[in-house]
C-alpha cells in the first residue's frame, strides 16, 4: 500500500533509529526530529503506518514501535510495495499508487525497508535498467559515491542516477552517453534509496 511523503519519511527515521539505538523512538521524539508540536499528530501517522503494515507495535510497554520486514509469499516469493514511478531521465515527481510486486527473496538484502519502483525513460540504459522496468530499492538516506540511487532533488523531484560527490556538489549521472550529468548543491539532494535489484516484464 502507497505510502504519503511524510509516512515514508517518519517510517524511515524509525527503522534508522531502531537500526542505530536496538530501540524505538518515543512519539515525542518523532515529533522534534520532524519539528512537530501535537503528539497527536505523530500517533495518527504512525497508527496509519501500523495499518498498513510497514510497522508493528506491542501495545503493552512503551517505545514498542518497530519496522515489519517483508514476508514471503507464494512460491517463496517477497510482496514489496510498489511506490510509483521514478524517472531514469529528466526528474519528474513520483507517483504513488497502491500496489505490490512479488520479487525473489535473493533482492531483498540486509534489515533495511525495500519497495520498488517503476522505470519511465532511458537514462540508465547502458547498466541494462530499461523504460518499463522495476527496480527494487532499499530504502536508505546515504549511499556511496558509484551505487545507483533514488534521489529527491530541490525537495520535489524523483530521479534513478549514480550517486558522486563533488565536493560541496553532488553529480547524478546517467547511464547514457548522449545525456549530460544533473550537478547540484548537496544540500538539494536528498538520498531516499539504492537499488539492489531488477525486474523485467516480457
Amino acid at each position: 500500500m502507497a505510502l504519503t511523503r511524510r509516512q515514508r519519511e517518519i517510517y524511515d527515521f524509525i527503522r534508522g533509529f531502531v537500526g542505530e539505538k536496538g530501540y524505538s523512538p518515543s512519539l515525542e521524539e518523532i515529533g522534534e526530529h520532524f519539528d512537530l508540536s501535537s503528539v497527536a499528530t505523530v500517533h495518527k501517522h504512525v497508527q496509519h503506518l501500523v495499518e498498513k503494515g510497514m510497522l508493528k507495535k506491542a501495545w503493552n510497554r512503551s517505545r514498542s514501535v518497530e519496522p515489519v520486514e517483508p514476508e514471503p509469499v507464494a512460491g517463496g516469493l517477497i510482496s514489496l510495495p510498489l511506490l510509483g514511478t521514478v524517472a531514469a531521465g529528466q526528474p519528474i515527481e513520483a507517483i504513488e499508487v497502491e500496489e505490490t510486486i512479488d520479487v525473489p527473496p535473493g533482492l531483498v538484502s540486509g534489515r533495511g525497508r525495500h519497495y520498488a519502483l517503476r522505470v519511465a525513460g532511458d537514462s540508465m540504459i547502458e547498466d541494462q535498467i530499461r523504460d518499463g522496468d522495476y527496480v527494487v530499492v532499499e530504502s536508505r538516506d546515504e549511499a556511496r559515491d558509484g551505487e545507483t540511487v533514488v534521489a529527491l532533488v530541490a525537495g520535489s523531484d524523483v530521479t534513478l542516477k549514480k550517486l558522486y560527490r563533488d565536493g560541496s556538489r553532488i553529480r547524478l549521472e546517467p547511464a547514457n552517453e548522449r545525456l549530460q550529468p544533473i550537478v547540484v548543491p548537496a544540500q538539494d539532494v536528498q538520498v531516499r534509496g539504492v537499488v539492489r535489484g531488477l525486474i523485467r516484464r516480457y
